[in-house]
């Protein structure tokens, strides 16, 4: 009541000042809990040459000022008959002679919240319904001040009102659900609000981005009764993205699909933003965002980056995605044709993934070193022609492999190789030069004896060559004529030239099987000897025995047969044997003396044995001695 009478205070003291007239002071706006009371003050006046007429009498309208209009009667001074939903629950305060018109209504519910009317009553004719009303308001709940806007990190009132308009209650405001706040701070306070009286509490505390969505409530309780008034908020706290999620860095294989997610966690939901590198692919204003990759290909490998900003912040986070394929084929050297002595750095260069190896091969052969990187270099320092080839490079990974191979060709001066020579064959020499080059070598013979250059031009001595890859071969065969070389000597002496663009040479080709045949011919004499020996010790072995069986040393021993035997012995060595065979040997031409060393051959040897009888021309021991003799023919 105290704060009621402070409030009548300046009611009074204006009304002194004003100049008689219909007017009326009370709140515009006045609140009450319900099941509590409420008291509006009210003060009036009325023209000075008026005088009221037994007294001054009041009325209070809910609803409409017009009495016609039949508005329920909240208080009338002078019956009692008010509408049912006020009797018994108002009073007048003030005094009516004083012009003091203040109401008291007690257990207010929420459907007295409306608008109160006061109608002046001076008797006679002098009544008036003023105008101005009072608009009660009745609350089942305390009123919670909440900011427009919520911001992380930034201080926070929050203000609890409840109406103290009723005399006989005393309202207690406490804070629930705060044990989770960081620091709150509580501020009591009284305020005057259009005459009416409120209680307030001020929460002071700095959210975090944590609270938002967390709920607070005001709890109202008034001494001396039960009534207990509950309000309760959600905070809906502003706040920058505080996390961006995307997935993990991963890797996938060439031709797949995959989808790449990304949560923001901010309030309010922020706008999501995938990149590629630089390039903006999509964009949505969303909590999440999911980016689909279909048929990947390498290209597509790269950093993706997810961005939300939702205005008070931004914050973004990467992450790789990794293509796997098998290695490209390679990319070589194109073909090359270098020259002997010189060098060159082969490249190869294949993209996989993982990274493949490289390797080296030559013919089919490791050549180099393995490497695990992009790009692999094979030096060749002073190439010889072995260095010809085909060269592969091959890439591999877990993922396949490919190869690409080039071809190198080596050109050099002609070299002559060991199987050039000249060789006794029947009926003559042959003479065969072969020489290797790059270009293919021209091969010619020259006879110095003869003066004599055989050539492609010159088809003399049946000349003839061919050709298999960078080998040449050039053949001649000599017959021997009786020709003689100037110095008089029977030697065979056969020069052979070659040459190509990068060099030439003549070299005397040796005779190399001459010391062979003569060998072989006297090894075939001295074996043939020896076996004609063996058997004439068999022949007489085998004579003595016969004798002594026949216990008549001095008989023939042809009497104990029919026919004589004959034991012989052939030693034949095969021409062939003796010579290698190049040709036809209608194709050779005879050129010194060996073709007349080659004819004396030995074929055969023969053992006689003649018993009991004198043969012409052979040999008899004078005693007359019946003993055997042989003979030895060369036929």
């Amino acid at each position: 009541m105290k704060g009621l009478e402070l409030l009548l205070l300046p009611l009074l003291l204006i009304l002194k000042d004003v100049s008689a007239q219909w007017n009326v002071w009370m709140p515009k706006e006045i609140s009450a809990m319900t099941n509590s009371c409420v008291v509006i003050p009210c003060s009036f006046t009325y023209p000075s040459g008026i005088r009221p007429y037994r007294g001054i009498h009041g009325i209070w309208y809910f609803g409409h000022p017009y009495p016609q209009l039949f508005p329920p009667v909240v208080y009338k001074s002078r019956t009692d008959i008010v509408h049912e939903s006020y009797s018994g629950r108002t009073k007048l305060l003030g005094d009516l002679m004083q012009k003091n018109c203040t109401l008291l209504i007690n257990n207010v519910g929420v459907e007295h919240s409306g608008r109160y009317y006061f109608r002046a009553d001076l008797g006679g004719a002098n009544i008036y319904t003023y105008p101005d009303f009072s608009h009660l308001q009745v609350l089942d709940q305390p009123n919670i001040d909440v900011p427009e806007e919520i911001v992380s990190d930034q201080s926070l009132d929050l203000t609890c009102y409840v109406p103290d308009n009723c005399p006989d209650m005393s309202p207690q405001i406490h804070w629930i659900y705060t044990d989770y706040l960081p620091d709150p701070v509580f501020t009591p306070d009284n305020v005057e609000d259009s005459n009416t009286a409120v209680l307030s509490s001020t929460l002071t505390f700095t959210p975090k981005p944590m609270h938002n969505g967390q709920r607070l409530g005001c709890r109202v309780h008034y001494e001396n009764n039960t009534f207990v008034y509950e309000r309760l908020i959600s905070l809906d706290i502003k706040y920058a993205p505080r996390t961006v999620w995307v997935n993990v860095s991963q890797e996938v294989m060439e031709g797949s699909s995959v989808v790449l997610h990304c949560d923001v966690d901010s309030n309010p939901a922020p706008t999501i933003t995938w990149y590629f590198g630089d390039q903006e692919l999509i964009s949505e204003v969303a909590s999440n965002s999911s980016l689909s990759l279909d048929n990947l290909t390498p290209e597509v490998e790269g950093v993706y980056t997810c961005v939300g900003d939702n205005g008070y912040g931004s914050m973004n986070t990467s992450m790789y995605l990794a293509v796997n394929y098998p290695p490209r084929e390679p990319w070589i050297n194109e073909s090359l044709t270098l020259l002997e002595g010189s060098s060159v750095s082969l490249q190869c260069i294949s993209k996989g993934n993982p990274m493949p190896t490289l390797t080296w091969l030559k013919d089919g052969e490791l050549v180099g070193t393995i490497t695990a990187e992009e790009r692999s270099i094979l030096e060749l320092h002073e190439i010889t022609p072995q260095a010809h080839g085909v060269y592969h490079c091959l890439a591999e990974n877990e993922h396949g492999r490919a190869s690409n191979s080039f071809n190198i060709t080596v050109e050099f001066a002609p070299i002559l190789l060991d199987d050039s020579k000249c060789t006794i064959v029947r009926e003559g020499v042959q003479c065969v030069c072969i020489a290797s080059g790059n270009p293919e070598p021209v091969i010619e013979f020259y006879l110095p004896d003869l003066n004599i250059t055989i050539n492609n031009s010159n088809s003399l001595f049946n000349y003839r060559t061919y050709s298999d890859g960078y080998t040449s071969t050039g053949i001649i065969k000599l017959q021997d004529k009786g020709e003689r070389g100037n110095n008089g000597d029977t030697g065979v002496h056969v020069h052979c030239g070659i040459s190509n663009i990068y060099g030439s040479e003549s070299i005397r080709l040796e005779l190399q099987q001459e010391k062979k045949f003569m060998m072989a011919v006297i090894v075939g004499t001295i074996g043939g000897v020896a076996v004609i020996a063996f058997i004439i010790a068999a022949v007489r072995y085998v004579g003595q025995n016969n004798k002594k069986e026949n216990g008549n040393p001095g008989q023939d021993v042809g009497s104990k047969v029919e026919n004589p035997s004959m034991f012989y012995s052939a030693v034949k060595k095969d021409k062939q044997s003796l010579r290698k065979k190049v040709g036809d040997d209608s194709d050779y031409q005879s050129v010194g003396p060996m073709a007349d060393m080659e004819r004396q051959e030995l074929n055969y040897a023969a053992l006689e044995f003649l018993h009991g009888r004198h043969r012409e021309g052979g040999f008899r021991r004078a005693d007359g001695d019946g003993s055997d003799y042989t003979e030895i023919k060369a036929k």
